[in-house]
């Protein structure tokens, strides 16, 4: 069960490459750790230009590499590298590398809960497309601040809670994430639902006025569902199916999300 664990808690960050947070309420364990491959795309019909829906639509494709070790038992680094293509547009695009640390653990009722607090950051690595309907980002330096709870029984059933904040450089706004999910993990499966939510503070719209002259300083506030499911074929491999709405809001695309990806537990 405890290998299990350190599998799934790989595939919850890598099984979408925008949605359940930055940080899961599993730990690999010291000296353990874990590579997913993941494959992605995103299919979008409309666009919301600033609050008002548009029949702008896009296809993006992606490529990720996600890794993490536990330095301690109550400490694990992650990093995450995608490669997106939209069109004519592809290249790689932010590293991300976090901290997480769990600083409280207790029985409460039934179940555990826990506390835990990450850091990080995320930057490019290339020189990117930022403007126009087929940008792969906002090339933007972020520093993240996270705080979660994650209280769970022993039957496998779980609930996790997290939140922090986005301190972006250049011109992007900074923002507030917040994911709340719902799942089991048992030996044969996991599966579970969330719901991912962003806002940001200021910043310009798409379509507005003035006129936007630069992407990079779109506010980009969103609204999004979805779920996953895993499936260990080992104690070392599994394979997980992910699907994902984005519901809406500010200067985002609206539509569905598919993933699936491997996952090595070594």
């Amino acid at each position: 069960m405890n290998k299990f664990i350190a599998i799934i808690s790989l595939f919850l960050l890598a099984s979408n490459l925008f949605s359940q947070g930055k940080i899961d309420g599993f730990y690999k364990g010291k000296n353990a750790g874990a590579l997913v491959l993941g494959l992605g795309f995103e299919d979008p019909k409309n666009y919301n230009a600033g609050n008002t829906e548009t029949d702008l639509g896009r296809s993006l494709y992606y490529v990720n590499l996600f890794g993490a070790y536990g330095l301690t038992d109550d400490l694990d680094v992650n990093a995450n590298i995608p490669f997106l293509s939209s069109n004519q547009e592809s290249s790689l695009q932010d590293i991300s590398i976090m901290l997480k640390y769990r600083a409280i653990s207790t029985k409460i009722g039934e179940g555990n809960l826990e506390l835990s607090l990450a850091t990080g950051f995320s930057t490019p690595i290339l020189d990117y497309e930022t403007n126009g309907l087929n940008a792969l980002g906002q090339k933007a330096t972020i520093i993240e601040t996270r705080a979660m709870a994650h209280y769970s029984f022993s039957s496998g059933w779980f609930a996790t809670l997290q939140s922090g904040y986005s301190f972006k450089f250049e011109e992007t706004p900074n923002s507030i994430p917040a994911t709340i999910k719902f799942g089991r993990a048992s030996s044969n499966w996991y599966y579970d639902f969330y719901f991912d939510y962003q806002h940001s503070f200021g910043g310009i719209d798409y379509l507005g006025t003035p006129s936007p002259q630069d992407f990079r300083e779109f506010g980009v506030d969103y609204s999004k569902i979805g779920g996953s499911v895993y499936k260990p074929f080992s104690e070392n491999f599994g394979a997980y199916v992910a699907l994902s709405y984005i519901l809406g809001d500010r200067n985002t695309f609206l539509g569905p999300a598919y993933g699936l990806g491997l996952v090595y537990n070594y």
